[in-house]
């Protein structure tokens, strides 16, 4: 066990030593999970341009992607619904650091898109229009990859609809 007078000796020590103000550390992160029932239906259904979610028996809210049990209510939930491709722009930020595999010019606008119908969104890119025009409230639509695939993948980005923006109060209860 350190004690306090070490404790402190390290902490004279360290305030001489010159300031680290930057790291960089590599990191990779691949994983392999087991999707069960509720996302393998969620992600068979991407191949088919569908977005599946499921409805908390108690508390009625809705999830996307579907966990097979309310988060909230802790009780499965086997209710599914088929979303509409359209959402809302709840939060966004501006990415300017190239990331790497990905295939984007930067900068470029990534997302939580509220998508309509349901209590949770998706992080997305948002596309086909400048970052700059990209705002809260905005409502986007999916653009699908010729290619689909059992994966989130197979939507490429969100783009603006052109509709108005939606009401602040229809979505400040999920931001």
């Amino acid at each position: 066990m350190t004690s306090a007078a070490e404790l402190l000796a390290g902490i004279a020590e360290l305030a001489g030593a010159e300031p680290i103000t930057r790291v960089t550390i590599p990191a990779r992160l691949e994983y392999a999970y087991s999707p069960g029932t509720a996302q393998t239906r969620f992600l068979n259904a991407l191949r088919e341009k569908r977005l599946l979610a499921e409805r908390c028996p108690q508390c009625t809210r809705v999830y996307v992607p579907p966990r097979g049990a309310c988060p909230t209510c802790g009780i499965a939930t086997s209710e599914q619904l088929e979303l509409p491709h359209t959402g809302t722009v709840t939060t966004f930020c501006i990415v300017n650091i190239a990331a790497k595999g990905l295939d984007v010019e930067v900068p470029y606008c990534y997302a939580y898109v509220l998508i309509d119908g349901a209590h949770v969104g998706l992080h997305a890119r948002i596309g086909d229009t400048p970052y700059a025009e990209v705002r809260i409230g905005q409502r986007v639509e999916a653009v699908w990859r010729d290619e689909l695939g059992p994966s989130l993948a197979s939507i490429s980005h969100f783009r603006p609809t052109g509709e108005p923006d939606a009401d602040p109060e229809s979505y400040r209860r999920w931001m």
